[in-house]
């Protein structure tokens, strides 16, 4: 293996409605936290390897991707943007790369048709393709159950079994967020992305739960998942990203510094 391949990545995460960035718990109880051109900035600045920004107002009221904002955003930062929200065709695809996204984030979209995937796979390259998972543990059957809508609506999809087949199907990465675990700040379910990485070799993003540094440290120690997303510690300056690098490195974990 690689050294680069062990490197682990903090990606904040923008969560965009009506052009603010807001966050709630649990996806409800949404508040305003801020510009997200200036917070992208700030990211960029303060050492994220990554930037996620996801369009709930696409998502929730089928409004029109702010194409003006991606652009913006993609020519002011110099690392990798990834946009999602109500991602549903190849065309929808090619107009967020060429506003200058380096990935997409697919959900609801991948659910409905996987088909789907395997022609964006095809057509941009695995890559740029991420697969959004909001999952929710069944009570009765211990099972992991992906949710639509905003984490509303439960589907059919056992989360496993959508692993394996999204993985066959050309997805470049997994990212997984745990409603009940979604702005509680009480760590990620590390059990859970510890079985996860037995039904995929894609890297996985992990998202949900981050309250405090060791949150990361045990993420990162306790199982193979390669990034780490967080909105709401970083938003509000609970945590700065140099401080977490530091003691990830201190932790003997590998990132970029």
């Amino acid at each position: 293996m690689k050294i680069e391949d062990n490197i682990r990545k903090i990606i904040p995460c923008l969560d965009l409605k009506e052009g603010k960035v807001v966050k709630g718990t649990n996806f409800i109880g949404l508040r305003e936290m801020g510009d997200p051109l200036i917070m992208a900035k700030h990211y960029c600045a303060t050492g994220a390897d990554e930037l996620a920004i996801l369009d709930i107002s696409k998502t929730q009221t089928g409004a029109d991707f702010n194409i003006d904002l991606i652009y913006a955003i993609s020519a002011a930062i110099d690392i990798k943007l990834i946009v999602g929200g109500g991602i549903a065709t190849l065309a929808d695809i090619a107009r967020i790369l060429q506003a200058g996204a380096d990935k997409v984030s697919i959900a609801s979209a991948a659910l409905s048709d996987p088909n789907f995937i395997e022609e964006a796979a095809s057509k941009f390259g695995s890559e740029k393709i991420i697969i959004a998972f909001d999952i929710q543990s069944d009570s009765e059957s211990g099972k992991h159950y992906i949710y639509t809508h905003g984490g509303t609506k439960k589907s059919d999809w056992e989360v496993f079994s959508a692993l394996e087949k999204f993985t066959d199907l050309g997805a470049g990465e997994f990212l997984i967020t745990g409603i009940d675990f979604d702005g509680a700040k009480q760590g990620f379910d590390l059990e859970f992305f510890k079985e996860a990485a037995k039904y995929t070799d894609k890297p996985l993003i992990a998202s949900g739960g981050a309250g405090k540094i060791e949150d990361f440290i045990e993420l990162f120690r306790q199982t193979s998942v390669k990034s780490g997303l967080a909105a709401s510690i970083f938003h509000q300056n609970e945590v700065g990203i140099p401080e977490l690098k530091k003691a990830l490195t201190e932790a003997g974990i590998k990132v970029r510094l």
